[in-house]
């Protein structure tokens, strides 16, 4: 088998409520392997505001790279990884949507006895999740005054965001891995299967709450990893 292109490009895209700034021990690890990482701040109005801002930095990059999305980033990645310059996906505990789905559709019918994210009614197009259950849902491996912060230091996310519908997933053309956290109380665990199983991923699962990029960054940083390497070595 002949080898690919060196792959050293990492772009990572963040979720709904929270920024990039969660990516950084995953950064630090991989800018540590001599890997170049950018981070997207997503704008999270619209889906496809949010692919306009990741192809921005694609098309700064001067090499192919792993594309990263963490939960709403996943379907983000799913539309943007079309552009030439993604060599491969790589999911963390997030939507991998298919085309014609967005994470309304998605989230639309959950299976009985799954967590039900505490999400509070819209405000002026904006949702938030609720404060006081923040930590149980999203960040319960952190510590309480981690996950405090990043409850309070919440990004408002769009409506128009959710309603986003992928046209063309890339994973029907492009390798993809997936990072399951086991102990996710926003996107359920089987549902992260079941996505990640339609995509055809390499998958490896992990202890984590939906947080698992800021608790496990190791974690993270492996499974991304994984994918420059095996794009690389052909």
């Amino acid at each position: 088998m002949n080898a690919g292109p060196e792959v050293k490009n990492i772009v990572l895209v963040h979720g709904g409520f929270v920024d990039g700034s969660g990516w950084q021990g995953v950064y630090d690890r991989l800018t540590a392997d001599g890997y170049r990482v950018s981070v997207v701040q997503n704008p999270t109005l619209s889906l496809a505001g949010d692919v306009a801002a990741t192809h921005q930095v694609l098309d700064g990059l001067d090499g192919p790279a792993v594309l990263v999305g963490h939960s709403y980033g996943g379907v983000v990645i799913t539309e943007a990884g079309n552009h030439p310059g993604v060599a491969a996906l790589a999911y963390i505990a997030a939507f991998a949507p298919d085309k014609g789905e967005s994470v309304n559709s998605l989230i639309a019918d959950p299976p009985p006895g799954a967590p039900v994210p505490p999400i509070l009614p819209p405000n002026g197009g904006f949702l938030f999740l609720d404060r006081d259950e923040f930590a149980a849902a999203f960040a319960a491996d952190l510590p309480g005054a981690q996950a405090a912060f990043m409850a309070d230091s919440q990004v408002p996310w769009g409506v128009d965001a959710l309603g986003g519908v992928v046209s063309a997933p890339a994973w029907q053309t492009k390798p993809s891995w997936y990072l399951v956290a086991t102990d996710d109380r926003m996107i359920p665990p089987p549902a992260q299967r079941a996505m990640s199983e339609r995509a055809g991923s390499t998958v490896t699962e992990t202890p984590g709450s939906h947080a698992v990029y800021v608790s496990n960054p190791a974690a993270v940083a492996a499974v991304i990893a994984q994918a420059a390497e095996t794009l690389t070595a052909g």
